[in-house]
């Protein structure tokens, strides 16, 4: 299992949201705050990286401490786009 998973906010000018690029399986996140981006990935990002990344055999042979994901989270520091 990839133990450690990457997360950006990226400004779509377009649609006047924040987009995800990450390499979590299924994770597709809009906001048009960083705030509410924070949120949505805090809500959902462990659930489909368990529910996309770990096996059953993975749960049934590796101890917890192998199982649990790293998530790398940085803010965006240019955000005048969010107005």
């Amino acid at each position: 299992m990839q133990r450690s998973f990457t997360v950006k906010a990226v400004w779509d000018d377009e649609a006047k949201v924040f987009v995800c690029e990450s390499d979590i399986d299924g994770l597709h996140i809009e906001a048009e705050t960083l705030d509410a981006f924070e949120d949505l990935l805090y809500e959902t990002a462990v659930e489909l990286i368990v529910a996309n990344h770990v096996s059953a055999d993975d749960l049934a042979t590796k101890p917890l401490k192998d199982l649990i994901p790293a998530i790398v989270w940085q803010r965006p520091g240019d955000v005048r786009h969010a107005a």
